[in-house]
């Protein structure tokens, strides 16, 4: 699939546009500011949407991405259907899921290469961002995507007997090589401290295609590279936190943070202080420049709402992990998503560009889009996001298990 292609379709999914009809409610949600929103649904509602995810996951996989995709491709087109199943098994406990899980995750991993620094990797032409100039390069993007349901499910397995006792093995070999993938991208100076946290930066070097060997750009791998986008930086730090939940190891828990920290400085008020807003991309420092002093990378808003979707599943999972972000924070990006961006009809809700710009052609239908992380916190998006969510789509793949496990444990409290 062209990456134009799925950004086309990942931005119609996770817009939730298609037509569903309203749900009954066993009971009206709540909008505390203190509070999560909740409600019972209906149970016929969560039966339908468990059958059509289903009929869905299982007709879509037969794609197996999982046995030819390797670099950036990883995050977008393998993990999709991992955070399926690893939700999938949240929600219903069916170890069927855990099976799928486990077969797309080996046949991806063993798929992996030793490269000249001893580290596995999945290189591939062209997946190298910015700086890429013809050789094979890993992304720290698409194995941080890939990573976080495997290292998310071997935590499950771990903790639950009847799993561990059949998939223990498995598990204890993802928690390796995902503390061995984060060695390879810390040993290749693809982390930066700066002035308000920390990053990731894309290496400016790979494998030559002909010898093996490491391109030029190796030796300068302390000072050179080109910082990854917001969206990108923030896909990275949920891996993260998801290695120190099921590891416990601090440097984990630290780098994600020191990104959170960078973050929330690039996060500027507008409406009076009401809402938020911030730039896809901005430079961290010296090697996001060119020699003339400009820039890598233009500045702004991006067109693809999508991508600020993404930010902040990264902003609601460093505020569940009592990280950086505040109550307040939260508030002000439901704010922003409800109250400055959406066109205040729960049929067919359309959501415009952070900025209110023009919608650019490439993404017409998608300018702007629900920030689904947000709707377990908000009544109005959580009935935006029932009116019209598809959970046989694309982003439903992982979107639907998510929000009915979530829902269910909701309720479970509750009683």
């Amino acid at each position: 699939m062209q990456r134009r292609s799925f950004l086309k379709r990942a931005g119609l999914a996770a817009a939730g546009l298609a037509a569903w009809p309203n749900p009954l409610l066993a009971a009206e949600a709540t909008n505390e500011p203190s509070g999560q929103a909740s409600a019972m649904l209906d149970p016929a509602l969560v039966k339908d949407w468990l059958a059509r995810w289903e009929k869905n996951i299982l007709g879509d996989a037969r794609n197996r991405y999982c046995d030819r995709e390797l670099g950036e491709e990883i995050g977008w087109l393998v993990s999709p259907f991992l955070n399926g199943f690893y939700y999938g098994y949240q929600a219903t406990h069916d170890a069927k899921w855990v099976e799928l899980l486990a077969d797309w995750a080996d046949a991806w991993i063993t798929r992996g290469v030793k490269e000249p620094d001893g580290f596995v990797g999945w290189p591939k032409s062209g997946t190298g961002g910015m700086l890429a100039n013809g050789f094979l390069t890993d992304s720290l993007l698409g194995e941080a995507m890939g990573l976080r349901p495997i290292v998310l499910m071997a935590a499950e397995i771990l903790k639950t007997p009847t799993l561990k006792n059949k998939f223990g093995s498995r598990a204890d070999a993802w928690l390796k090589l995902a503390g061995q993938v984060f060695e390879k991208w810390n040993s290749r100076g693809c982390w930066r401290e700066v002035e308000h946290g920390g990053l990731w930066v894309v290496p400016a070097f790979g494998i030559d295609a002909q010898t093996g060997n490491w391109t030029d750009g190796y030796a300068r791998r302390p000072t050179d590279g080109f910082s990854n986008p917001d969206n990108k930086q923030n896909h990275i730090a949920r891996w993260l936190l998801a290695m120190h939940d099921a590891t416990q190891k601090t440097v984990y828990r630290e780098r994600a943070e020191n990104w959170f920290r960078l973050m929330k400085t690039r996060m500027k008020t507008q409406a009076g202080g009401k809402c938020f807003i911030w730039n896809y991309w901005e430079p961290a420092g010296p090697w996001d420049y060119q020699p003339d002093g400009s820039t890598r990378h233009w500045v702004g808003v991006h067109p693809n709402g999508g991508y600020y979707a993404i930010d902040v599943e990264g902003i609601v999972a460093a505020f569940e992990h009592g990280l950086v972000f505040t109550r307040d924070d939260l508030q002000r990006l439901i704010a922003t998503n409800r109250d400055c961006m959406w066109n205040h009809q729960l049929k067919g809700a359309k959501f415009q560009r952070l900025d209110g710009g023009e919608p650019d052609a490439r993404w017409k239908d998608s300018p702007g889009v629900l920030w689904t992380a947000l709707v377990p916190y908000d009544t109005t998006l959580r009935k935006i996001f029932l009116e019209n969510h598809d959970p046989a789509s694309w982003g439903g793949l992982a979107a639907t298990p998510w929000f009915l496990a979530r829902e269910a444990a909701g309720s479970a409290r509750e009683h």
